[in-house]
């Protein structure tokens, strides 16, 4: 139901031949919406999309960066909804050149709020990650940022009928940066799967089902929330044992353990303690509001009767599926 809401109305993503980006494209697509407007500065991936979408007549591609203002208002001109999903996201890189993460993932986000705001926009949706939650990371800590000026924007635009936020998620299967294609390519060659520690928990979802929360959290947006999403919970072990078994054939495939990298969590965190006191739980949702907000506004009337959680919302506090419970939940997404 949630893709209908999208019925003639026109959708620029930012970061469209990213993971996440291609994703919502190819759903918006799909769907009722009278035009896709894509953006990235990565050209060849770029003419890839235009080339799969042109038959349709609804999808432009634009080469742009969103560290460039101009060429934002350029192309945010007559659109009702943005989904920004452009970012830095590799944490090793991002640490070994803030600068950078500093320039795309921050000011590049203040950019697409003051486009936004310039060319009169309906809703910006700003997609988030779960390093953004007591960072540890460059990557981590930019993103915390970016969803700051989401809610910032949201607060000090009063006059403006433009609604901000964040959609907070944890690890997309198969996408870039996700253990899944490493440790295919890893099986693949014979081995060894290498796991960082045995021990580490990982919030889960596919790249479809992560693509239509962030749909579904347009609509649900009021101003200024971070919508952070439910999602399953899975052991690392677990899930290299899973593709191991199913892939591996008549191999015998050893996975190694070789100790967490710099920077890196042993669990998820979607929403930290802080947050608990000024989060409700809404569907598939928990929405937190801003510090500044009056959660008793008659915007938030839909979350009045919504439940309190009662603790942070991290990979450590919710029951780990079972290592059969992981195997079925691969096969039923086709992942092995």
């Amino acid at each position: 139901m949630t893709i209908s809401k999208f019925k003639g109305k026109t959708v620029l993503v930012t970061g469209s031949c990213g993971t996440v980006g291609s994703e919502l494209v190819r759903q918006l697509v799909e769907g009722p919406t009278a035009k896709v407007v894509c953006i990235d500065n990565n050209e060849t991936e770029l003419f890839f999309q235009l080339e799969q979408y042109k038959h349709t007549g609804r999808v432009r591609c634009h080469l742009a960066d969103i560290r460039d203002i101009e060429a934002l208002k350029l192309r945010m001109s007559g659109v009702d909804i943005v989904l920004h999903t452009a970012a830095l996201k590799h944490v090793g890189l991002c640490e070994d050149s803030p600068n950078q993460a500093i320039h795309t993932n921050i000011v590049g986000t203040q950019n697409v709020i003051d486009a936004a705001l310039a060319c009169d926009v309906e809703r910006v949706i700003f997609t988030s990650t779960d390093k953004a939650v007591n960072p540890t990371n460059v990557m981590g800590t930019s993103k915390l940022m970016a969803e700051r000026l989401m809610t910032a924007a949201s607060e000090s635009n009063h006059k403006s009928r433009t609604i901000f936020a964040s959609t907070r998620f944890g690890n997309v299967l198969g996408s870039r940066g996700s253990v899944v294609p490493l440790f295919r390519r890893q099986i693949e060659k014979g081995g060894p799967v290498t796991l960082t520690d045995k021990a580490m928990t990982r919030f889960i979802m596919t790249l479809s089902e992560a693509a239509a929360l962030v749909l579904e959290s347009v609509w649900l947006a009021r101003g200024g929330e971070v919508m952070v999403t439910k999602m399953p919970v899975a052991r690392i072990e677990d899930i290299a044992v899973t593709m191991r078994d199913a892939l591996r054939g008549e191999r015998e495939i050893e996975i190694v353990e070789i100790g967490a990298k710099p920077g890196e969590k042993m669990y998820e965190e979607l929403m930290n303690e802080e947050e608990v006191r000024r989060a409700f739980e809404y569907g598939d949702f928990f929405v937190v509001l801003s510090a500044f907000a009056d959660s008793s506004a008659p915007m938030y009337a839909h979350l009045h009767d919504s439940p309190k959680p009662d603790r942070p919302y991290n990979s450590t506090h919710e029951p780990a599926m079972s290592a059969g419970e992981v195997e079925q939940y691969f096969r039923d997404r086709c992942i092995i």
